[in-house]
């Protein structure tokens, strides 16, 4: 069992490109168990819509709290999705300020985005620091106004501006504040180029005499600070439809049709484990389904993936797994109401049950209620990511 472990640990190893192991041997050269295996973790890249493999960051870097505290919001522990409606779109990305100098100028490069994503709303998030002298004179204004540009042109002193948003801030408190800058990154998305950042500026009047910059906002730096640096946070639409195929047909391996579909697979190749998150294999079932199996209903069991195991765990950071379940057992007449059956699968069970056509079987059982699967991870350009899959996860299994 340990030699198995091993040998799947290196070939996931080569596969993704990852190090290997000092002073072990490689796998010996690809074979028919290799390309299953790498046809079914590309498939699984697909399923996730993952192109490129992000590199591995944690726990060298940590995600901005506030996708955190928004995962925490729309999934539970394991990922599904708490209610639906919670999450504006199926994609929410984080990018953080790339400006260390200068205390007023925010950038994000945002090329992270796709192609055909739809972007629904734009949020500028900036945490605005506490002024600590604080005036005994009764007449100062204790607010001052902040105003937020977009920049129309680089370099390290802009002259060309425009306003986005203003609002009055108390000079005396501290907290996160949020702009909407929808229209503004939409046109950045659309021409990149377009894209020079914000700039911030405060003012405050105290006796008809202006003072500006007042107030000060969070940069990363230092490790209080950059749990509050400066976020742009995108809602987004990935406007995808994944395909149902296991193997897409540029990846699929020849194989002879007339072998059956256990003999295109091999029984110790098992990249999503299930009934436990243990690197253990099982025989598959039988083609001829034992006495004891024919008389189990139509059940769920459980389905657990392993990031950890696929080789995933560095770059994913909320969940570490997730119980996909599947539904197994026999569908014979009668289908009682715990089956979750179909008009449709009532009458194909009594039709095979009276065998009035042999070519009739039983109905099939399978998921009849999915919930989606929310993931929260480092892209290949280590922006935060939180995505919602759909039909990820099977709730209820019934005859059809």
């Amino acid at each position: 069992m340990a030699a198995r472990r091993l040998w799947l640990w290196l070939a996931l190893a080569r596969l993704l490109s990852l190090p290997a192991v000092s002073g072990l041997p490689l796998p010996p050269a690809p074979g028919p168990r290799d390309e299953v295996l790498a046809a079914a973790l590309q498939r699984l890249r697909e399923v996730f819509d993952i192109e490129e493999l992000p590199p591995d960051v944690l726990p060298r870097k940590k995600p901005p709290q506030f996708m955190v505290d928004l995962f925490n919001r729309v999934a539970d522990a394991n990922g599904i999705t708490r209610a639906p409606g919670l999450l504006e779109g199926d994609v929410v990305r984080s990018f953080e300020d790339r400006v260390r100098v200068d205390q007023y100028h925010f950038y994000f490069d945002i090329s992270a985005m796709e192609k055909g994503e739809q972007m629904l709303k734009a949020e500028f998030r900036v945490f605005k620091l506490k002024r600590t002298h604080v005036s005994r004179r009764s007449d100062v204004k204790h607010f001052c106004k902040v105003e937020v540009y977009e920049l129309l042109e680089s370099g390290t002193k802009p002259q060309k501006k425009h306003l986005i948003a203003s609002r009055l801030l108390s000079l005396y408190t501290e907290g996160w504040e949020v702009f909407n800058v929808t229209q503004t990154v939409s046109k950045w998305v659309g021409n990149s180029s377009s894209n020079h950042g914000f700039l911030i500026t405060t003012t405050h009047v105290f006796n008809n005499r202006i003072e500006h910059n007042l107030v000060k906002f969070a940069k990363s730096q230092g490790a209080l600070q950059e749990s509050r640096n400066a976020l742009l946070v995108l809602f987004t639409n990935s406007n995808k439809r994944r395909s149902s195929s296991f193997v897409s047909s540029a990846n699929k391996p020849e194989m002879n049709p007339a072998k059956s579909d256990a003999s295109r697979v091999p029984h110790e190749t098992q990249v999503i484990e299930g009934s436990s998150a243990s690197m253990s294999r099982r025989p598959r079932a039988a083609a001829i389904p034992s006495a004891k199996s024919q008389v189990t209903a139509c059940h769920r069991r459980e389905l657990y993936v392993d990031f950890h195991a696929i080789g995933w765990s560095g770059w994913i950071i909320y969940p570490s797994g997730y119980n996909a379940f599947y539904c197994r057992g026999s569908c014979l007449f009668p289908l009682g109401e715990s089956l979750n059956a179909t008009n449709h699968a009532t009458v194909q069970s009594i039709v095979h049950t009276l065998q009035l056509s042999e070519d009739v079987s039983t109905p099939c059982c399978v998921p009849d209620e999915l919930k989606s699967l929310n993931l929260l991870y480092f892209d290949d350009k280590e922006n935060v990511v939180l995505k919602n899959y759909k039909d990820m996860v099977a709730t209820r299994c019934g005859c059809h």
